[in-house]
């Protein structure tokens, strides 16, 4: 890795790449969905280490960029574009399968190891149709619900944190404690639950 490494992803994608992150000491940022948001940090990034001489100092936000993916499986290595790269992306994928075959390996060998090393990290994602001017009133009634009583528990797994990225408000259910979101202000609400689980809610416009 190169100095001071940093890869950014979404806060609806998978938990996994805060491990395989951490393993590396490679810095890892949240972003809110949209590629847009991941292609602004990079541009942060390039300005930091502007304005810092062209030195990489991640306490001053001047980062080398490594990688980027959003849920949806939309992926940018490098900082020749600011939004998502299936070339790249299969260009990737063809250097590891010829990298692993040349240790006998699969891809699929190769994503048991990972599994086996920072865990199984299962992601299910649910889409609930509201349409016309009635479906979009039934998405804000139900935020609306679901901020003012928000479940105590998901599948027998109780609630340890809500995060509500409208009202930018983070409450660790256990202590009380509230904290401020600095991501901007997006509707999205978020379910931290026992065993490093966690369920998201955002309504949609498209």
């Amino acid at each position: 890795m190169p100095k001071n490494p940093v890869a950014v992803k979404t806060i609806v994608t998978t938990k996994i790449a805060s491990a395989i992150a951490e393993n590396y000491n490679v810095q890892l940022i949240d972003v809110l969905t949209g590629f847009k948001f991941i292609g602004e940090q990079i541009k942060l990034f390039e300005e930091a280490k502007a304005n810092n001489g062209g030195k990489l100092d991640g306490s001053k936000g001047a980062y080398e960029y490594e990688f980027g993916y959003e849920e949806s499986y939309g992926c940018l290595a490098g900082t020749h574009a600011r939004d998502k790269d299936a070339v790249v992306a299969s260009m990737l994928i063809c250097e590891m399968a010829s990298f692993y075959h040349l240790q006998g390996k699969s891809l699929l060998d190769v994503l048991s190891e990972l599994y086996d090393e920072f865990g199984v990290y299962e992601h299910q994602m649910l889409n609930v149709m509201f349409e016309g001017e009635k479906g979009m009133y039934a998405m804000r009634d139900l935020m609306a619900k679901l901020r003012a009583d928000f479940p105590k528990q998901f599948g027998g797994k109780k609630t340890v944190r809500f995060s509500d990225y409208g009202a930018r408000e983070s409450l660790d259910v256990v202590t009380g404690e509230k904290t401020a979101i600095t991501l901007p202000q997006s509707e999205v609400l978020v379910f931290d639950l026992e065993d490093n689980a966690s369920v998201i809610v955002r309504p949609s416009g498209t």
